[in-house]
């Protein structure tokens, strides 16, 4: 979550449900990462980067830190050589699905009956 909304927090000046919402899923990946751990379960970093082929490895690493700061991912070391990393969905997390599942299909019809109707 960015630090401005952050601080807003702290004050308790954020306008409504809505807006710390979006705060917190808000970006370009976060909704991505989710949706992948909340549908096919716990994964590795290197297995998240290979299903956002788009995505940055810093941006990956940031995104995640940020989901797990907001208590929605959560992330598991091993102590293993080499060390093993793992991230899973919180309880938190796992509660945006049917959210996700919800925008999903809304996208989807919205795209078969607006964008790509005509093509």
């Amino acid at each position: 979550m960015a630090s401005e909304v952050k601080e807003r927090i702290n004050l308790k000046e954020i306008n409504c449900e809505k807006e710390l919402t979006l705060a917190v899923i808000g970006g370009k990946w976060k909704l991505i990462i989710l949706w992948h751990l909340g549908l096919e379960g716990t994964k590795r970093f290197s297995e998240l980067k290979r299903l956002i082929p788009h995505i940055t490895q810093k941006m990956l690493t940031n995104q995640l830190r940020e989901l797990e700061e907001d208590k929605l991912v959560e992330r598991k070391v091993y102590a293993e050589v080499p060390p093993r990393v793992e991230y899973s969905l919180t309880d938190h997390g796992e509660s945006l699905m049917p959210v996700l599942h919800a925008m999903y299909n809304w996208g989807k019809n919205y795209g078969e009956n607006v964008i790509w109707k005509d093509l």
